[in-house]
């Protein structure tokens, strides 16, 4: 009887089953059909998300090297962090799955001790594509202490300017003060670099240093140049007593003789009674007009002056000469006494 009952309960689930269409098991100690599911109550279809894009970046320094270990930082547009990460190996660093829009990144450090971080850039992402970006950062300046000093005593000098440069390019120029020193940072491209130094400018009382000067300097390194100068020469100053003298005198004085020496070109024309002490008194018993003098002229100091200014010295000689006669002719007359004889 139990083998019917178990049979009976098989047919009936079997029917329940066709009529139904499910293959969902009722029991049927329940005795109760199962519930019919409404349509509201379904779960709801999820909406695709919108493309995404990235950015991948590739970090490098001029000479062309990879640089591992520089740190960046993302931010969205409203100033949230978006990610962050360090390049590898191979310098290079990506972020994912960015949603379409403006970012802005960061360098907040270069990974090595050469090289400078670069400033802060805007970044655009698309939907289904990656933005790359290569960043180069600059090897760091190097730090050039100039010494100027003179070339014998090694004293420390102001006041002297130098260019320093590349090639035909100046990139620094440095002046020193009052120390004789003067420093500035000197941009640098390569990991060793070769530099001129011109000075442009000698201290005062020196001569200009014109040889060229060379010196190499690395990023962040410190390096000194200096620049020795030699004193400038002074000039010697001339002799008064060899300086040249085109004033010719008649007659030759002695050593010391100031009165002779001081005495005008003017002078020289019109004699004193000693000048005519050489020529002979004129007889009072004969004109005092004077005859020609046998012979040459008196020497008058000007061989080559022109005969017009020779006649005119001859007759203002002739002239002094009767002066003088007629003067010594007055003082040379006897004196009366009182008794009517000559003294």
């Amino acid at each position: 009887m139990h083998a019917r009952f178990v049979r009976g309960a098989s047919r009936f689930a079997a029917v329940a089953a066709a009529v139904t269409g499910t293959l969902t098991w009722a029991p049927t100690a329940t005795g109760q059909p199962s519930e019919p599911t409404s349509a509201a109550s379904a779960a709801p279809a999820k909406t695709p998300a919108p493309d995404t894009g990235s950015i991948a970046i590739t970090k490098k320094d001029p000479g062309g090297d990879v640089l591992p270990g520089a740190a960046f930082l993302l931010l969205d547009s409203i100033g949230q962090e978006a990610g962050r990460g360090k390049t590898d190996e191979q310098g290079k660093l990506a972020f994912p799955d960015l949603a379409p829009g403006v970012y802005r990144l960061k360098e907040t450090s270069s990974g090595s001790p050469l090289h400078e971080i670069v400033a802060d850039q805007d970044v655009i992402v698309t939907p289904g594509a990656s933005t790359r970006l290569t960043i180069t950062d600059p090897f760091k300046a190097a730090t050039v202490l100039l010494q100027t000093k003179d070339d014998k005593t090694g004293k420390l000098l102001p006041g002297s300017t130098v260019n320093i440069g590349t090639g035909n390019k100046t990139l620094l120029t440095l002046t020193t003060g009052s120390k004789g020193t003067a420093s500035g940072a000197l941009p640098v491209s390569s990991r060793t670099a070769q530099f001129w130094v011109k000075q442009v400018k000698a201290p005062t009382g020196y001569d200009l240093y014109k040889p060229s000067k060379t010196f190499t300097a690395g990023p962040g390194a410190p390096v000194t140049v200096t620049v020795a100068n030699a004193k400038t020469t002074s000039a010697p100053k001339p002799d008064p007593s060899k300086t040249p003298t085109d004033k010719t005198t008649d007659i030759p004085s002695a050593p010391g003789d100031k009165q002779n020496e001081d005495r005008s070109d003017a002078s020289k024309l019109f004699p004193t009674d000693a000048d005519l002490s050489a020529f002979p008194a004129a007889d009072p018993d004969h004109d005092a007009t004077p005859t020609a003098l046998a012979g040459s002229l008196a020497h008058t100091g000007a061989d080559a002056t022109p005969w017009i200014i020779g006649s005119a010295a001859t007759l203002v000689i002739a002239g002094m000469a009767t002066v003088v006669a007629t003067r010594r002719r007055g003082t040379a007359e006897p004196e009366q006494r009182d008794d009517g004889k000559t003294s």
